[in-house]
């Protein structure tokens, strides 16, 4: 029986330190070492870390190696016992920094934000990748989108609000490719990890790809379910790993399995040692922690798991990151998105004719909905708050996540209204709403920061359960916010304050472990599809800023995706082989 996850690296279901990506499953010719760099470098990785030879350490980890990596190792090791011996100069010889497609655009004059964000397409677009030999980066076999600034590999659950001003403007190609490039990981790697890098392949993001199937097959059709339903399983397989053999009270891996038999899920990585992109950051925050350092390391990657990387709400004491126990925590998001998947396969299943696997799945969203609300839902908060199911009650953070179960419709017409007045109440601001409560933590998902998933998950929620005005009044703030800053900047933003009436032109202070990021992938596309939603509140904002011309209103999307037909051109899409 598991009673708790993984002790160390070593006992986890990572991909053996020898795996290697067979040819036919790679979209280049070699195989592909995939261990990350600080494996594969054991010790030339953490002295470069050391010595900061990089200002952003996820350079470091981005950096190629010249020659294969036991090579490599056999040489610093030779090296580094000269007298002379200079690890700056070693790495300058031995390793170059990948080309990278500088995220910038220079603005004209006259150029309103939705030139803008047509423009930035280019900008962050990528085509399948040529795979390098020794490069962290996983290779995707078609064009994809980046976040922008420091993230120029595709991301999992960012992804899916870019995607959304992909449907926007149209790209429908661009979109149902990037759909393409999840399944590829999927197929490859049994699930799509948080990034497409060597050193994400030990962990998750937020499942966000049944919604991705879903907008798909908002212009598809029903073809995209069936397509799509081998990854589908897959995704759901790599989630709920373990559940038949945890017993009460324990965890494996994402399962957890509450004392009263109830499996619920929880944010975990494979890993225990420090994150490649944030290597000398984590080993400082483990020894000031007074905790087992692999604890805390596992804590800290799950956190990045979440795509809350970081906020209070995975901290013990709500501000001191050192305290951080995310594996402890049920998250609101991803105990809500697993039913979405699950009501996803039920859907796929029933097209393909299995009804009795569409059932099965059916139930299961039933029961995982009903477990949901019931260790979620905080009647005396009026919201839903994440859940510590080690000490088995609610943790005490109010966030923007307690919109989610309403964006998924998920929530009864009462909790609807009472996330309603809790959210007016407590986290609407001037310029939309703050991610959390808490400020003064130092990380970017609290206050005053706001962030574009949490404003589109909200938009979209209220609106489905008729709180038409409220969800008027956040978009027209954080458009207020979004285009107020582009006026004074000329670019849009990875997150913003939306506390401070000033805007300013750089965002905010931002927080967390890097610098503000321009782009911005999600940003520009849940912008997109508030400004077509809500043309009105666009032209108030445009009257203080650039003027554009506005479309008529349309719905957000996606609406009833399961509804839409298929056209023979999408049949004829889905029938031709697809090159993986």
């Amino acid at each position: 029986m598991h009673k708790d996850g993984p002790a160390s690296s070593g006992s986890s279901p990572v991909p053996p330190a020898t795996a290697l990506l067979s040819d036919a499953a790679a979209p280049a010719a070699l195989a592909q070492d995939l261990r990350p760099p600080s494996i594969a470098l054991d010790g030339l990785f953490q002295a470069i870390g050391e010595a900061h030879i990089y200002t952003d350490a996820k350079t470091a980890a981005d950096a190629i190696p010249d020659e294969a990596p036991a090579d490599l190792m056999a040489q610093y090791n030779l090296a580094r016992q000269r007298p002379d011996f200079s690890l700056k100069d070693f790495v300058a010889q031995h390793f170059t920094l990948p080309e990278r497609k500088t995220v910038s655009y220079q603005r004209t004059p006259d150029e309103n934000v939705r030139d803008y964000i047509v423009g930035m397409w280019e900008v962050l677009s990528r085509p399948p990748d040529t795979q390098v030999a020794y490069s962290s980066q996983l290779p995707l076999p078609f064009t994809y989108v980046v976040p922008g600034g420091r993230f120029s590999e595709l991301y999992y659950w960012d992804s899916y609000f870019t995607m959304i001003g992909l449907y926007e403007n149209q790209k429908i190609d661009l979109m149902r490719d990037m759909v393409r490039d999840m399944a590829s990981m999927i197929d490859r790697y049994g699930h799509i990890p948080n990034g497409s890098r060597t050193y994400y392949l030990s962990r998750s993001q937020a499942p966000f790809f049944s919604l991705m199937v879903d907008l798909l097959a908002m212009h598809d059709g029903q073809v995209a379910y069936t397509t799509f339903l081998p990854e589908l399983q897959a995704e759901y397989d790599y989630w709920m790993d373990g559940q038949d053999s945890v017993a009460p009270g324990g965890a494996y891996r994402h399962v957890v399995r509450l004392p009263d038999g109830t499996i619920m899920n929880r944010h975990w990585d494979d890993r225990d040692t420090p994150r490649d992109e944030s290597y000398p950051q984590d080993i400082a925050t483990a020894a000031e922690s007074g905790r087992p350092k692999n604890e805390v390391y596992r804590d800290l990657r799950a956190g990045s798991e979440t795509g809350w990387d970081f906020s209070s709400r995975w901290l013990a004491d709500g501000h001191t990151l050192s305290t951080i126990h995310t594996t402890e925590l049920l998250t609101v998001e991803l105990n809500f998105l697993i039913p979405h998947l699950q009501q996803t396969l039920a859907h796929a299943y029933d097209l393909k004719g299995n009804k009795e696997e569409a059932a099965r799945y059916a139930h299961l969203a039933e029961e995982r909905i009903n477990a949901a609300q019931r260790i979620l839902w905080d009647e005396r908060r009026a919201a839903y708050i994440d859940y510590d199911w080690k000490k088995g009650e609610s943790t005490s953070i109010l966030s923007g996540a307690t919109v989610v179960p309403l964006f998924l419709q998920m929530a009864t017409p009462e909790q609807a209204r009472a996330v309603s007045e809790t959210v007016r109440k407590n986290l609407l601001k001037v310029g939309g709403l703050i991610a959390t409560e808490r400020t003064n933590s130092g990380q970017q998902w609290d206050a005053p920061n706001g962030w574009a998933p949490l404003q589109w998950m909200a938009v979209k929620g209220f609106n489905q359960y008729g709180y038409d005005q409220l969800a008027s009044d956040i978009a027209a703030r954080w458009m207020g916010r979004v285009i107020g800053t582009y006026e004074k900047s000329g670019v849009l933003l990875e997150k913003y304050d939306v506390v401070n009436p000033y805007i300013s032109p750089k965002g905010g202070k931002g927080g967390g472990e890097y610098p503000m990021q321009i782009g911005f992938g999600w940003t520009n596309g849940t912008l997109l599809g508030l400004m077509n939603r809500y043309p009105q509140n666009t032209r108030v904002v445009l009257d203080r800023n650039p003027a554009a011309d506005q479309p008529s209103p349309q719905p957000l999307p996606p609406m009833n995706a399961y509804g839409v037909q298929s056209d023979a051109d999408a049949l004829n899409r889905y029938t031709q082989p697809t090159v993986t």
